[in-house]
């Protein structure tokens, strides 16, 4: 490496060491003279270590830097002597980095942890204050399996994150990793890329991670969620029990669509191409040939798969959902049955790859979990009409309030009043609403009608 020293775990290992080095010299000059526990820095008094290593964090992320580049120009002079084979032991580093004692708070929060907890600088979010959200902003969709030690430290510092940014939308944190989707200004969405990346567990997501797609913070109108969670994807099994480390392989875009266009014209009978989503999300765009299982929750996807065993033995198995996420863990789960010849997985999802073949093998819309619903891949429509059979596949949620179901109701039909998902929730919607007061309980029992219970909760397919 030119111009920089080379431990034997290599430059990394001397950078890392440096920050922490930086890191703990600047946080001992922030200590009270009269040595009383207490720490002073921006006018403000700190009395918990804690705050103070997240404060410094956060705020001062360009004098550690500084220091730190110091610090390794301090090791190329003083290695000069000693160096054999362009190499200084690590030992000799270690001993150079530890002169200064670090304290480390007791909760585990160490500073080379905290030191990734960054923010953006008062001048950045001043900027993304004092302008108004355009209509033409931008919504991201994102994922990234990596093991998180501390999941509420990161859940608080995405939801500070989120909010100084102004983002709406939905962030998942787990021990597992991290899933979300927010939306808000083109600059916002920049500046939240920019400094989830500078987090350790996600610096080696890559621009192309986050996925894009025009929206605004209006797309999600219950605002900003972040929470922890046992799983960033609700698959309903333990990810101790299954892990994201057992995955298919990954197709790239371009793989994935030669082997559709292989296999639309050979007609491979031991290749199954399996779409990992739910029914409604199926219903209005899918890859041509693709079986879609009829469920309505990724977390039936493992009794669906214990109930077909038939439909994946001695297959090769192509998997794809809507950005990747549940492919991740839903092919570790087919994974372990150990009756595939193999599982493949389509990297990035449908939302990649209609980025790059919108006139592919993947028809109609692709689902989006936003007020959009969905967002346009090409002109044709798949689905109909609920009522009259006509082509459509624009959702409306269903407006009996007992139901929580999405409607396919096209414009003639909902202005006729047809706005429920079927005709007997709408029955049962009309009941409820003649006499409320007396009726309270059945208001809130949980949605019964042909929507739920015409269909199999779990669908056997044919052989």
């Amino acid at each position: 490496m030119k111009g920089g020293i080379r431990t034997k775990k290599g430059p990394k290992t001397q950078k890392k060491l440096a920050r922490r080095k930086a890191f703990a010299l600047f946080v001992k000059t922030l200590r009270s003279k009269k040595d009383d526990g207490r720490w002073m820095c921006c006018n403000e008094d700190f009395s918990d270590i804690v705050k103070v290593h997240k404060h410094v964090a956060m705020v001062h992320r360009d004098n550690i830097d500084k220091t730190a580049n110091h610090i390794i120009q301090d090791f190329e002079v003083k290695g000069q002597s000693g160096r054999q084979e362009g190499n200084v032991s690590e030992d000799a580093t270690m001993q150079h980095c530890s002169s200064t004692e670090i304290e480390r708070p007791d909760d585990g929060c160490h500073d080379d942890e905290a030191f990734h907890y960054q923010l953006p600088t008062l001048e950045e979010i001043q900027d993304v204050e004092t302008k108004e959200v355009p209509v033409d902003g931008q919504i991201l969709l994102y994922y990234k399996y990596t093991d998180i030690d501390n999941p509420q430290e990161v859940c608080d510092w995405q939801e500070n994150l989120c909010s100084k940014l102004k983002l709406t939308g939905k962030v998942r944190i787990a021990r597992e990793g991290l899933n979300g989707t927010v939306g808000g200004s083109l600059q916002a969405s920049q500046l939240y890329i920019k400094y989830t990346r500078l987090h350790a567990s996600f610096s080696d997501m890559s621009l192309e991670d986050f996925k894009t797609s025009p929206g605004n913070v209006e797309d999600f109108p219950d605002g900003l969620r972040v929470t922890v969670h046992t799983e960033i994807v609700p698959m309903g099994v333990d990810p101790q029990q299954i892990s994201y480390h057992q995955a298919g392989g990954h197709l790239t875009v371009d793989e994935f669509h030669d082997t559709l266009q292989k296999l639309n014209t050979d007609g491979n009978q031991d290749t199954v191409l399996v779409d990992c989503r739910n029914f409604y999300e199926s219903k209005i765009g899918k890859f041509t040939s693709a079986l879609a299982p009829n469920i309505r929750k990724f977390s039936y996807w493992p009794e669906y798969v214990e109930k077909n065993l038939h439909v994946f033995e001695n297959k090769k198995v192509l998997m794809y959902c809507t950005g990747g996420i549940r492919c991740e863990r839903g092919s570790a789960y087919l994974r372990s049955k150990s009756i595939c010849k193999e599982v493949l997985q389509l990297k990035g999802g449908i939302h990649k790859y209609i980025e790059k073949y919108p006139n592919g093998y993947f028809r109609g819309k692709l689902f989006v979990f936003d007020e959009r619903f969905a967002m346009p891949a090409n002109s044709d429509v798949i689905s109909e009409c609920t009522y009259c059979r006509a082509a459509w596949d624009s959702y409306r949620p269903c407006t009996s309030k007992h139901c929580h179901q999405l409607v396919l109701s096209c414009r003639e039909c909902r202005q006729r009043g047809r706005t429920a998902c079927c005709e007997e929730c709408q029955r049962i919607a009309d009941d409820l609403s003649k006499d409320i007061e007396s009726r309270k309980e059945e208001i809130h029992v949980r949605e019964e009608c042909s929507c739920t219970r015409l269909r199999d909760r779990i669908p056997v397919e044919k052989s």
